[in-house]
């Protein structure tokens, strides 16, 4: 019987893959199933895993002839798990040794649907650990509550699928939409939170993520970038009142990043992304975005406002001003 099943996406990975891999040798045990989807890689990421097939007992590979798509590609390792529990890893990161058997412990024990990890952020020799955004460990607790307060960073804050594991029979919650290729998380994360029954965090830091690789989606300044708009529709597609004012800080937050970021896009990207934010703006509560860019610093505020020139004025500006007339 399998007890975990590990999907494991990759394309032009050829430079990460074997250490990846290696880690996850380090973890093997007995119902433990890898399932690694090569998504029409063209470098030598295919060769470099089929050499693993006698050092990592339980691979199976699963090639598609052309990319699909990261959402796509891990929609694919589910449907070819048959663990009791599913959790993910990127093919330029690696684990702990010993990391996957304290993640199964740690859901047997708690019973509870889903699971989430603190991670370990690299950036070349520096290592610095990132802690899931909830005070409570080691209890279960209900998922929806830990969407709110709206002010400060919460757990859908968090959406790394792979800081964690997960029972296989919620099913569907597991899917990512496969219409993305940037931001598949986001909707993925809340629809989790909002609709599974029972969550943890346990203090266990043993997935290691490999920030800033060339070639990555947080890298590259491409059309997929759009997809960030898609994937907030679907975040307030039948959102519950309550969750509207986390949503928007939540999108505004992210928004005002990528705006800073905008010089990895061409112009004619650029304008179509800051088009595409000003619409989506516009269709959100005006208070709720000037209570979130009030909470920006003043440059990505300032971004945020020259995108979106009639937004009110945000509420530190307006008590100001109130002190100036009544003084």
């Amino acid at each position: 019987m399998i007890t975990l099943s590990v999907v494991v996406p990759v394309r032009d990975g050829e430079r990460f893959i074997a250490d990846a891999l290696t880690s996850l040798s380090r973890n093997a045990g007995p119902g433990f199933e890898f399932i690694v989807v090569n998504d029409g890689s063209v470098d030598a990421t295919g060769d470099i895993v089929d050499d693993f097939a006698d050092d990592l007992p339980g691979l199976t590979v699963l090639r598609n002839p052309a990319p699909v798509g990261l959402a796509d590609a891990r929609n694919a390792g589910l449907s070819a798990a048959t663990g009791r529990y599913v959790t993910f890893m990127d093919g330029d990161d690696w684990l702990a040794p010993g990391y996957l058997e304290r993640l199964v412990a740690a859901i047997d024990g708690l019973g509870c649907d889903f699971v989430r990890t603190d991670h370990v952020q690299v950036e070349g020799r520096k290592r610095v650990v990132h802690r899931a955004p909830q005070a409570r460990r080691g209890a279960v607790l209900d998922p929806r509550a830990a969407i709110l307060p709206a002010g400060v960073r919460t757990m859908v804050d968090y959406p790394y699928a792979w800081a964690g594991v997960y029972r296989r029979s919620l099913g569907d919650l597991l899917h990512f939409p496969g219409s993305l290729h940037t931001a598949e998380d986001r909707p993925w994360i809340w629809r989790l939170h909002r609709e599974a029954a029972t969550f943890a965090v346990v203090s266990l830091a043993g997935v290691f993520y490999r920030r800033l690789v060339p070639g990555s989606l947080t890298q590259v300044g491409d059309e997929r970038q759009l997809h960030f708009f898609d994937a907030f529709e679907l975040v307030f597609k039948d959102l519950e009142p309550e969750f509207r004012p986390k949503a928007v800080r939540n999108f505004c937050a992210l928004l005002a990043h990528h705006l800073h970021l905008g010089d990895r896009f061409t112009p004619g990207l650029r304008a179509r992304f800051e088009e595409r934010g000003a619409q989506m703006v516009r269709t959100l509560p005006p208070e709720l975005v000037a209570e979130s860019a009030a909470r920006m610093s003043a440059e990505r505020e300032a971004a945020l406002r020259a995108l979106v020139p009639d937004l009110p004025p945000s509420p530190h500006v307006r008590v100001r001003r109130d002190r100036e007339e009544t003084s």
